[in-house]
């Protein structure tokens, strides 16, 4: 695992020796939001903008609603639509809290009404709509997963807005299979370190693309089979060439624009392109013919605004099939920096650069 930067003022041993992160126990333990503060710290956003519009504020702590939980946060994830939402681009939906923060680990604080199978102080990790850069948020229960044995809440905040996304879209949409070949463009990310590894533990190949040699041997490390740098190599030419011609059976593309053309050109017959992002624009010229005479599937999708109870099918599938193979170590989050909460600026800009190798945490607050 690479992990750099570590914050320990909040941190403490947990088994084995393990880092872990504690939040105040005091604060979880009746269960009773009423005993709990009623204002929280929280990470807004001024107003769209570059990452000084970032602010640390003071807001009403929330209540959960029916079938929800009240989590205090040890640790968030940052994902590429925080900065996408900072920036004015990608609004919550309707009803979602417009604080940034996509996932989260800590402990259950409080249960709302009709929210069954969670107790307080139970370690959980969440998938949210918007909420997670604060001391507290709200999560759909169906939405919450029980931390995998042995991870920290570091990094188990690292897990559910990436395995969601990987398992929607590799393993729904693209319809992966043991024997096939997936195509993934930014396997360093914390998207393709996620893929790779997922990939891999239900027999499939992986061929990804980075922008650097050190990415490239992070990849093959993590069990890419073949790993591409695009600055130094056509990626068409050498997936031509890695599968004699005949192509890759799904590519997960979060580039769009011109790559898309490209990406068709190494589809096998019956492959499956499957969106999910779009850093080279929304917009793509493709050859109608080609997909006809291939018989090829695009796709892609958003996860955010899915209802409650798509969300929750896919948590299902998710803590039956991908879970196991966490606890087993066979998946690993892949922790690139982790930051107090107060630098949340600086963990911004290391998501802009593109110079991370899996993913960047946010630790708690400090007291």
């Amino acid at each position: 695992m690479i992990v750099r930067g570590v914050s320990t003022e909040k941190l403490k041993k947990g088994k084995g020796g393990a880092m872990s992160l504690t939040i105040s126990e005091s604060l979880v333990a009746s269960g009773d939001a009423s005993s709990l503060p009623s204002t929280m710290r929280v990470i807004g956003v001024v107003q769209p903008g570059g990452v000084e519009m970032l602010r640390l504020e003071t807001r009403p702590r929330p209540d959960p609603g029916a079938g929800e939980v009240l989590i205090a946060v040890s640790a968030a994830g940052v994902n590429r639509p925080d900065v996408l939402q900072r920036q004015g681009k990608y609004p919550p939906p309707p009803g979602a809290s417009e604080v940034l923060g996509l996932e989260v680990a800590g402990r259950i604080a409080a249960v709302g009404p009709g929210a069954t199978g969670w107790r307080v102080g139970e370690p959980v990790c969440a998938l949210l709509a918007g909420g997670g850069y604060a001391e507290y948020c709200t999560a759909p229960v169906a939405q919450c997963l029980p931390i995998p044995g042995g991870l920290t809440a570091v990094e188990a905040a690292s897990l559910p807005e990436t395995v969601f996304t990987v398992w929607v879209n590799v393993f729904e949409l693209g319809r992966l299979r043991a024997g096939e070949t997936l195509l993934i463009h930014g396997g360093a990310s914390g998207i393709g370190v996620a893929a790779i590894q997922m990939a891999r533990a239900f027999g499939a190949k992986t061929i990804v693309t980075v922008s650097s040699d050190e990415k490239r041997q992070a990849c093959r490390a993590l069990g890419a089979d073949v790993a591409i740098n695009y600055q130094s190599q056509d990626f068409v030419e050498a997936v031509k060439a890695e599968t004699g011609g005949r192509g890759v059976n799904v590519i997960l593309d979060m580039v769009g624009g011109d790559y898309v053309p490209r990406n068709l050109e190494i589809l096998a017959p019956e492959g499956r392109h499957v969106s999910i992002a779009f850093l080279r624009g929304v917009s793509a010229k493709v050859n109608l013919f080609s997909i006809m005479a291939k018989r090829l599937v695009l796709t892609g999708s958003t996860l955010r605004s899915r209802p409650v109870v798509e969300k929750g099918r896919v948590a299902a599938e998710v803590l039956q099939k991908v879970w196991p193979f966490i606890a087993q170590g066979v998946i690993r989050p892949v922790i690139h920096a982790t930051m107090p909460m107060s630098a949340v600026a600086e963990a911004h800009r290391l998501m802009e650069s593109n110079q991370h190798i899996g993913k960047i945490v946010l630790t708690a607050f400090e007291a």
